[in-house]
């Protein structure tokens, strides 16, 4: 069963809006309307922003990041879910991010999502998940997979969402953020622009790698990772290709970069080792969590 997200002190409302990983990620066409048509599979982890929701006549959104609120996915979320349903009030949330912007840990889709779902309940206007994720998806690709919070094979531009199995496996992760921020939007069109030759490599049955996966199958894992965007970021910003290999001379099984970067994660057969090779990696603690351990560089 899962656990209800919402904490209520009614008439406010706390939501806790996690962060995501990709475990595998590969782009399959540019599409007519300029998106990309992918082929995922994402899991939320546990590092999370934290979404207040107060009552209030009108729209208003607090947060410590260096933009205007208007600018805010959470304002956009809400105004669209506003003029959507037709709601006459509005609402105050106010955001305390965790989660480093332009890291590709879909933090900023993970709020949006997160207001949809805090403003469905509060506001009461019954949309369901599907129509809710089509709202999601005018906010952003990442969106509608927030909203359904499973692990996930992520498809199309990000519309088609099939949930598999928890990972059961004991795999501690490290997360490792150097200290630049990748656009999204940047990443995908250097690579459209700039596509790097890759070695001819067997195509990955998607389902097998969910079965692995969910195993824990370290082996068969490495073997199938994948994130297309990888590479091309590398050749931008090399301090990526130089932390997945720190990562593994840290004892880490394996590592990939998640999402458009720069964050990178390993993953490990314990805490003891994680946390042994977040020591290593020479930087201050900024966020220590039982799965993953998250360090900034």
């Amino acid at each position: 069963m899962k656990t209800s997200p919402f904490t209520t002190r009614h008439p406010s409302l706390s939501l806790k809006a996690p962060a995501k990983i990709n475990w595998f990620l590969k782009i399959i066409n540019k599409r007519d309307d300029g998106y990309h048509n992918i082929l995922s599979v994402m899991q939320c982890i546990d590092v999370y922003d934290t979404l207040e929701f107060e009552s209030s006549d009108s729209i208003e959104v607090t947060s410590d990041l260096d933009i205007s609120p208007e600018s805010n996915l959470v304002y956009k979320a809400a105004s669209l879910l506003k003029q959507h349903t037709s709601y006459k009030g509005g609402m105050k949330i106010t955001i305390q991010k965790t989660i480093p912007v332009s890291a590709g840990l879909g933090g900023g889709s993970s709020d949006a999502a997160h207001t949809l779902l805090g403003l469905n309940f509060l506001w009461g206007v019954g949309l369901g998940r599907e129509e809710l994720c089509e709202l999601g998806l005018k906010l952003g690709a990442d969106v509608p997979f927030f909203l359904h919070g499973s692990p996930a094979i992520v498809e199309g531009r990000g519309e088609k969402i099939t949930d598999i199995d928890h990972c059961a496996s004991p795999f501690v992760i490290l997360l490792v953020k150097p200290s630049i921020g990748i656009s999204t939007a940047w990443a995908y069109r250097f690579f459209d622009m700039h596509k790097l030759p890759k070695l001819t490599k067997k195509p990955v049955d998607i389902k097998l790698f969910c079965h692995a996966l969910v195993r824990g199958d370290v082996v068969s894992l490495s073997s199938m990772i994948q994130n297309d965007l990888e590479n091309v970021v590398i050749d931008k910003h090399p301090v990526i290709e130089k932390l997945k290999k720190k990562m593994i001379e840290s004892g880490a099984l394996f590592s990939l970069m998640t999402g458009s970067g720069p964050t990178v994660f390993g993953v490990f057969d314990s805490k003891k080792t994680a946390c042994s090779a977040a020591n290593m990696m020479g930087a201050q603690c900024w966020s220590c969590v039982t799965k993953p351990i998250v360090k900034m560089v």
